[in-house]
């Protein structure tokens, strides 16, 4: 009965169906990610790397990508100038996912083009919540 009961009070902030491409080359924030950020209507895929990445949201559909910074090869400031260099996904929303909390990393996460930006270690409630509102913002400027 006791389980039954916490089940029926769990509450999701991401209550909206979406796609969200989570990339990171931590597999364990991308397993974090896929466990924390699923509900009945949201979507988690991840990548491990830029590359990975820019095919995913070059090739699918997603509605929000999660990118870290600092990752081999393709770096997340170049993942994000590349992703806004495809008309397609020029307004894609990104939210930034990093370790990196300098100015000089905030300033040119947003000079490349992204839309939010948070820090680590995640709190993934709050990151929820920021997640909810960037995807209605834009949605909202779609429909305007």
């Amino acid at each position: 009965m006791l389980v039954a009961d916490t089940a029926s009070r769990i509450t999701y902030v991401l209550d909206e169906p979406a796609r969200i491409l989570v990339v990171d080359d931590d597999p364990i924030i991308l397993e974090f990610a896929r466990v924390y950020l699923t509900t009945p209507v949201v979507d988690i895929q991840t990548a491990g790397g830029g590359a990975a990445a820019l095919e995913a949201l070059v090739s699918e559909r997603f509605d929000l990508a999660l990118v870290d910074l600092e990752m081999p090869g393709m770096s997340g400031f170049e993942l994000i100038q590349r992703i806004r260099s495809v008309q397609r996904l020029a307004s894609l929303p990104i939210i930034v996912v990093t370790g990196r909390e300098d100015v000089e990393s905030i300033d040119e996460a947003f000079r490349a083009g992204a839309t939010s930006f948070v820090t680590k270690p995640i709190n993934w409630r709050l990151l929820s919540y920021q997640m909810r509102y960037v995807l209605r913002a834009h949605a909202g400027e779609r429909a305007a």
